[in-house]
């Protein structure tokens, strides 16, 4: 399915050829596979879920496009662009999305709002979230080079309900960040009281 995928122009200019050889410039070959498993995932959901496959192949491709940055040159562009200076107070887990949707519009020239917010949200999640952007949330966590405890279960989840697998993966990430006392981004918290807690 993935090598069958043709680019129109509506997203890029770029085809996925050009635009795979753009993005491996920007990180280590084994994180690089890590993007092509996700967007192998994202493409069997976006079948499934009927989401745009064109779409999903960007945003995943492109969803760790600033994954291996810098700490220096993220900081940089926090302090001296329009982002909230509470970005400060986390690390390149919560950066490498909200700026990384920033650096593939200014560096690769794609505008689509829709992928720059699946790019944007694929860490934290969002009380509102488009489909595009829960395909990429999920396929990142169930991509199949992950082997944690409970994967199976969220790749059972991801095929039985997409919404379902976004409750999941939010339950079982902030229950990650509880037991490892790591500080927790806002936004991972909207999440998990909008698409977990019990209304």
């Amino acid at each position: 399915m993935t090598t069958e995928l043709v680019y129109g122009k509506k997203n890029t200019d770029l085809t996925r050829e050009e635009l795979m050889d753009k993005i491996s410039q920007q990180m280590s070959e084994k994180r690089f596979q890590h993007v092509l498993r996700v967007e192998k995932k994202a493409l069997e959901l976006a079948e499934k879920y009927h989401v745009d496959k064109e779409e999903a192949s960007i945003a995943a491709l492109t969803h760790d496009y600033a994954k291996e940055r810098l700490d220096d040159e993220m900081i940089d562009l926090i302090e001296s662009h329009d982002f909230s200076n509470d970005l400060l107070d986390y690390g390149n887990a919560i950066w490498h999305g909200v700026l990384g949707a920033y650096l593939v519009e200014k560096e690769l020239g794609i505008i689509n709002p829709e992928i720059l917010d699946a790019i944007r949200l694929h860490t934290t999640g969002a009380k509102e979230m488009t489909e595009l952007a829960k395909v990429i949330y999920v396929a990142d966590y169930i991509e199949d080079g992950r082997d944690f405890p409970g994967v199976i279960e969220a790749r059972e989840c991801a095929n039985r309900d997409l919404d379902e697998a976004v409750a999941y993966e939010t339950y079982h990430t902030l229950n990650y960040l509880l037991k490892s006392k790591k500080k927790i981004y806002p936004k991972t918290l909207e999440t998990y009281n909008y698409w977990v807690v019990s209304n």
